[in-house]
């Protein structure tokens, strides 16, 4: 079975990536998971709201993670609690 794995952005773009995620995971601008606690707040964060699977055909899989953008107090808290 092919497995296509895409973020889909608040704005509608997508992008296919290469790894799982999680729900409620933070990430970058390119999908990677990120490290807690964050290095730096000033950075543009979102994340996992969600996640949907379609199956096209017998041997197609598509999975959306579908993406928030975190705001600065939400990730000024995640930085200091560790979350």
């Amino acid at each position: 079975m092919v497995r296509t794995i895409t973020i889909v952005y608040p704005e509608g773009d997508t992008r296919e990536i290469e790894h799982d995620l999680r729900v409620n995971q933070l990430v970058d601008l390119n999908g990677n998971p990120l490290p807690l606690p964050l290095p730096a707040v000033r950075m543009i964060v979102y994340r996992v709201w969600k996640v949907s699977t379609q199956t096209t055909g017998r041997h197609e899989e598509n999975v959306f993670y579908h993406l928030e953008l975190v705001t600065r107090p939400e990730l000024e808290s995640a930085a200091a609690r560790g979350e």
